[in-house]
């Protein structure tokens, strides 16, 4: 599995770019996971609904291909792109979704967090406020798009949404929760998490 970390990027060249490595990948195409920060954008999955969208402001918005609502991206934010195989790992996408929320439920306990899933909203909760989102997008058996962890991020700009689709949804961060480590520690402990999770197989 290669890691790339990929600094700060504009999310459409980065969409674009996991759009074409999975266009042309192979069964012996190595899976990657990229770790980057994007520049502020909103992105509004393929059932997102305008209604969510509380106001306007001079951030942009990019209707994308993952699954789900609208959320935020932005500095601060630890985004863990998946470009899997998951015929190769013998993964269905429900089983995909719970170890990618199991890994950023282990790194918080790291630090003494609990944190937990919902089924009913994919993501991972702190005291029922939002500190990651998670979507896919699933294309001849491979994934790509991932999870956004808020690390240490200006969170105003969620106030304007109905973050994944949820009205009144509270978000958090870490560094809010007392978690000092920088995004770099962060980026590396979140990779072997999901690595061991990954290395589970279809086993939950």
């Amino acid at each position: 599995m290669k890691i790339r970390e990929l600094g700060t990027v504009d999310y459409l060249v980065t969409w674009h770019a996991m759009k074409e490595f999975t266009a042309h990948r192979t069964e012996y195409t190595p899976d990657e996971i990229w770790l980057l920060q994007h520049s502020p954008v909103y992105t509004q999955g393929i059932a997102g609904r305008p209604e969510h969208l509380l106001y306007q402001n001079d951030i942009p918005i990019i209707q994308t291909d993952r699954g789900g609502q609208i959320t935020f991206h932005g500095p601060g934010q630890l985004i863990t792109y998946l470009l899997l195989d998951l015929r190769r790992l013998k993964l269905n996408v429900r089983e995909l979704v719970r170890k990618m929320e199991r890994a950023v439920i282990d790194l918080l306990q790291e630090y003494h967090v609990h944190a937990e899933g919902r089924v009913d909203a994919p993501g991972v909760y702190v005291s029922n406020a939002k500190i990651a989102s998670l979507g896919l997008k699933i294309k001849n058996g491979c994934c790509y798009h991932g999870i956004a962890l808020n690390v240490d991020m200006d969170l105003t700009p969620f106030s304007a949404i109905n973050p994944c689709g949820y009205a009144g949804m509270r978000v958090t961060q870490t560094k809010n929760l007392g978690i000092d480590d920088e995004m770099e520690v962060l980026g590396l402990k979140m990779i072997k998490k999901l690595q061991l999770k990954l290395a589970e197989g279809s086993n939950i």
